[in-house]
């Protein structure tokens, strides 16, 4: 694919998170975009400096360091176009993921269907929906009005009615709203978004439109059975960037740089994930999940079909407590495989709800950060899968659709001891299903690839197709009943060489093939006891060729769903053997 001559050749992506500013720099090397470098610093939102610019002009200058080109100039604002000396860069994106969720009011007609639309389309943000109202509740307009004001929600999502269909009782609700912002001082009114039957946009603006900042999309239930909420997405995103620039200083001067298009992370990652599902085979899934500190985000997407989740409660940073909120310590503990008590794991939550930016200085400490992302990660795959595609097909109740690949990234997950840890917390917290090939964004470009892909697809294409993303291993994954130690699964490898070699799988075990980065191999599968792999259903096998990852091929054949042993000590020798497995 060559690059059209009126598109520039560098790029700079800055991407401001919670904990972590990076600025990544991307440029054309022999006829192709290539990632060239990044630059970190620490997010100056909090105190003391309580601006980012601060983090974003010191993420720069590491960049401006590591590769010798001059990016600010002397009035301390980027050199845009680039220079004939090679200083400057071309074009600019930026993402942003840092401070706290949105507080959302959804209001619909009815609680599973308007409504419930209302409530995805809220964890499409970052946002949490801190109350709701609708027909179904016996809620009294006075009621109402009392709830709004004591909420001070910064955002009212309205959905309801059909097109063509009710209106006096979407009114009714829109009247509350309004009287709501009628008693608010002007700079503490919530701005409103209304996405319900669209012959009643004019009397929103009509009832709204002197007391708060409206904003329209597309009817997001148009019928009974269908939800669609593509467009409202894009409003959502809008809506993020508006707030964000009057709570977060600096957050105006960082959007005029992007051109007045500073795009949520989520939002980056999830149109990046959609891309990839127009590639691979349109038949399965593309998997993204964001692990951090802000949110843990799940993209999915079906043949260009998106399903974007975004979890601010199963952060890693200061929501942390949410993992525990959602669940409980027994449930954190499963996944640790050392002796730690309730109270210490229980103050651990605490100090890194009060000091998120804290690193494991332990192997207890390690282990726990390990356990809660595991968690996080399992409780908003749980969540998201609400928005997968029906029709989709499933190996199993309660298990994954075939998903191919999944591409991960966080920094959980990329500062781990050992890409064997992280390919270890995927699995047990994604617990992946039938044939696929597991990928670690070891440099967290996919957000800046999603960002760079509205002006520059070209470069978006070029760099997923470069060695950007780390192949951590395809993974198989036997499903059986079988009791442990019953084998499963005869597998033969022909490697590129020829030479050939067989195994025997077993019930209750992880295995690891030595096949190399990037080379080819042919695996012929013959399913044993009905085991199911994917391939069309229990007992049938067949040929698959696959291609090595930085951990070969790995036989997942622990079970789904996975059964961590209760007991501490058993659990410590098997994380160990799965550890030492997988080159950890």
């Amino acid at each position: 694919m060559d690059i059209p001559e009126h598109i520039g050749s560098s790029m700079l992506a800055v991407d401001v998170g919670e904990i972590n500013t990076r600025a990544i720099l991307f440029d054309v090397v022999e006829g192709r975009y290539r990632f060239i470098a990044i630059g970190t610093s620490r997010t100056t939102a909090q105190a003391p400096h309580n601006h980012i610019g601060e983090g974003i002009t010191r993420a720069i200058n590491q960049l401006e360091v590591i590769t010798g080109r001059e990016l600010i100039g002397d009035n301390d604002r980027l050199i845009i176009p680039g220079k004939l000396d090679g200083s400057g860069i071309d074009m600019f994106v930026g993402t942003l993921s840092a401070g706290p969720p949105l507080r959302v009011i959804a209001v619909g007609l009815l609680e599973d269907i308007s409504l419930a639309s209302a409530k995805h389309l809220v964890s499409t943000i970052y946002a949490e929906v801190v109350e709701t109202f609708g027909l179904n509740d016996r809620k009294k307009p006075e009621e109402r009005l009392d709830m709004i004001l004591r909420q001070r929600p910064d955002v009212i999502v309205i959905a309801g009615g059909t097109e063509q269909g009710a209106t006096n009782s979407v009114l009714r609700m829109i009247e509350s709203v309004g009287l709501a912002c009628s008693f608010m001082a002007p700079e503490q009114r919530p701005e409103v978004l209304y996405v319900g039957n669209q012959a009643l946009n004019e009397a929103v603006t009509t009832r709204l439109g002197m007391l708060t900042k409206n904003y329209f999309a597309p009817n997001v239930r148009p019928s009974i059975e269908t939800e669609q909420l593509s467009p409202a997405r894009a409003r959502m995103a809008e809506i993020f960037r508006s707030i964000r620039s009057t709570r977060i200083p600096g957050v105006g001067d960082f959007d005029e740089w992007s051109g007045s298009n500073l795009t949520p992370t989520s939002t980056a990652f999830g149109r990046i994930v959609q891309f990839l599902s127009k590639v691979y085979d349109p038949g399965k899934g593309v998997l993204g999940v964001d692990i951090g500190a802000s949110a843990t985000t799940v993209a999915s997407a079906f043949d260009g079909e998106l399903s974007l989740g975004v979890f601010p409660e199963f952060g890693l940073g200061r929501q942390v407590s949410g993992v525990l909120r959602n669940g409980s310590l027994e449930d954190i503990q499963r996944w640790i495989p050392l002796e730690v008590g309730e109270d210490y794991l229980r103050d651990y939550l605490y100090n890194k709800q009060i000091y998120p930016s804290s690193l494991p200085v332990s192997n207890e400490d390690l282990a726990i950060e390990e356990a809660l992302a595991r968690q996080a990660i399992r409780r908003a795959i749980f969540s998201a899968q609400e928005g997968f595609p029906p029709q989709i097909k499933r190996m199993g109740v309660g298990m994954l659709p075939w998903f191919e690949p999944i591409l991960a990234t966080g920094s959980v997950l990329t500062k781990a001891p050992s890409t064997g840890h992280s390919l270890l917390t995927l699995l047990d917290a994604i617990q992946p299903s039938s044939i696929t090939t597991i990928v670690l964004d070891q440099s967290n470009l996919a957000a800046a690839l999603g960002a760079a892909a509205r002006i520059n697809p070209y470069l978006s294409v070029q760099v997923l197709e470069s060695s950007a993303f780390l192949s951590l291993a395809t993974v198989i994954t036997p499903v059986s009943n079988s009791r442990p130690g019953t084998p499963i699964l005869r597998l033969r490898v022909t490697y590129e060489s020829g030479d050939e070699t067989s195994f025997d799988i077993k019930q209750g075990s992880l295995e690891a093939l030595p096949i190399p980065l990037g080379e080819p191999a042919k695996l012929r599968l013959q399913p044993l006891h009905r085991a199911d792999v994917g391939l069309g259903g229990a007992g049938r096998g067949g040929s698959v060729r696959v291609v090595g990852g930085i951990l070969g091929v790995v036989i997942d054949a622990r079970g789904r769903p996975l059964r961590i042993p209760r007991d501490p000590v058993h659990r410590q020798d098997l994380y160990k053997k799965w550890l030492w497995t997988l080159g950890g």
